[in-house]
């Protein structure tokens, strides 16, 4: 039995990486997706019959119960909550970590073991605290600017203290259970503190580095526990996690100390004199502009997650290209309110994969491009990035839809941005700004090629 069982660890393990390798390409994630579950759920059994004598009635009972909540949130969850249900993810993936830990303490656990507990405590509590700071955020239920406050390194100095010596305490006395109180408290406020003074418009790369924490906690949990296929697994999702972290810091042109720590957004923005006039568009005119073009170029943000607009979206580039017009959609790494948003909301339309082109990519043909149309979109294609030195996001790589013939910009209003930086593109020759529900005008410009 105890072969088979390791068997079933490496089968896991083997399929846990294939599967991630697959996440790698829009076209096969939901297979990637696929297999990595069918491994989850070997490890979940093979783990089962390594403990011997379980209580199978609590873990069907768990099976059923977890199973419910995360298939009715899958369902039930819209579009423009997904970056909050990520978090959520992320913060419960930690919380588990912690509690495995805390579980696997014994009165005769080794030094190792203690260390190893101590890190998926500290690691998970951090994670599922600044987890949930993390939609409060994204899901604006508390304020998503920096908070910083006069002292605050201070206080963050006397927390990590405070976590080191009585981290150093419980491995002394573990049988003293109030130094692990106190690790397990300070890990919570620890997580809070260091989420608090990132600004929401950093919230992409901070779900990106809390995934990456959730997996180094269950790391260090299946240390604790002495399980192979979880220290796997958390290694694998911390790797890729801080991976992932590093490709979004540079597609921002900022390390991620700077994200980390800077505030963003917190401080007073220096303005900038915007030469220009606002030239509004109507859709009928639009759809003149349009039917004229022969090289269209769409470009999404977080506006077309609020519209729901990417089936309608989609409705439009197939008309576009029954009128022989070419169209490809340039994807800023940034774009959305986490990792890959616009990816998971266009492959929900059926975009073919191949119109996808990354901002490397589409950059190049921007000049060639009778038409590009921001939907919701706003830092992601702020020129200032390349044109002002007072402009925080000066230097952050950018998609340069300015360079096109024409430019329309489909917002609802001319508010600024998450970041809260005005765009200069709007006040360009080339652009024309459509105002409105992005949904309804989309809509608009299919009923007139209709």
């Amino acid at each position: 039995m105890d072969l088979l069982i390791q068997f079933a660890y490496i089968v896991s393990a083997a399929l846990f990486i294939f599967g991630l390798k697959q996440l790698g390409s829009p076209a096969t994630a939901r297979r990637g997706n696929t297999i990595s579950a069918l491994g989850m759920l070997v490890a979940v059994v093979a783990a089962l019959l390594d403990q011997g004598i379980v209580d199978f009635q609590w873990i069907v009972l768990g099976f059923v119960v977890g199973g419910a909540i995360g298939g009715a949130a899958a369902r039930m969850v819209q579009m423009t909550s997904m970056p909050e249900m990520v978090a959520l993810f992320n913060g419960f993936g930690g919380l588990a970590s912690l509690l495995v830990g805390w579980a696997a303490l014994s009165p005769t656990a080794e030094t190792f073991t203690l260390v190893t507990i101590i890190l998926s405590i500290l690691i998970g509590g951090v994670t599922f605290t600044g987890s949930l700071i993390a939609y409060g955020k994204l899901s604006e239920t508390i304020g998503s600017g920096a908070l910083l406050f006069r002292g605050q390194q201070v206080v963050n100095s006397l927390i990590v203290l405070g976590i080191l010596g009585s981290s150093v305490m419980f491995c002394m006395e573990p049988g003293n259970s109030q130094w692990l109180y106190l690790v397990i408290g300070l890990s919570l406020v620890f997580g809070v503190m260091v989420v608090i003074p990132i600004g929401g418009a950093d919230m992409p790369v901070v779900i990106s580095l809390l995934n990456s924490y959730s997996g180094l906690a269950a790391c260090a949990a299946g240390f604790a526990v002495d399980n192979n296929i979880l220290i796997v697994a958390g290694s694998l999702v911390g790797a890729s996690g801080i991976i992932l972290t590093q490709i979004m810091c540079k597609a921002m042109n900022r390390s991620l100390g700077n994200v980390l720590f800077s505030g963003f957004g917190s401080g007073k923005v220096e303005e900038t004199s915007v030469e220009g006039e606002i030239k509004p568009i109507s859709v009928e005119d639009a759809y003149y502009v349009l039917e004229a073009a022969s090289n269209v170029a769409i470009v999404p943000g977080y506006g077309m997650a609020v519209a729901q607009a990417q089936h309608v979206v989609k409705e439009l580039t197939e008309l576009l290209e029954q009128n022989g017009t070419e169209v490809n959609f340039g994807i800023h790494p940034v774009a959305g309110r986490m990792p890959g948003h616009m990816n998971v909301l266009l492959a929900e339309a059926d975009v073919p994969y191949d119109q996808l082109l990354e901002m490397d990519d589409i950059n190049p043909r921007m000049v060639n491009v009778d038409v590009a149309i921001v939907i919701g979109a706003n830092d992601v294609v702020n020129p200032a990035a390349r044109e002002s030195e007072s402009s925080p996001i000066y230097g952050m790589p950018v998609i340069n839809v300015d360079s096109a013939r024409t430019v329309f910009v489909l917002k609802r209003s001319m508010a600024s941005g998450f970041a809260g930086i005005e765009n200069p593109l709007f006040y360009k020759d080339n652009t024309r700004m459509l105002f409105g529900d992005a949904k309804e005008s989309i809509g608009g410009l299919i009923r007139e090629f209709s």
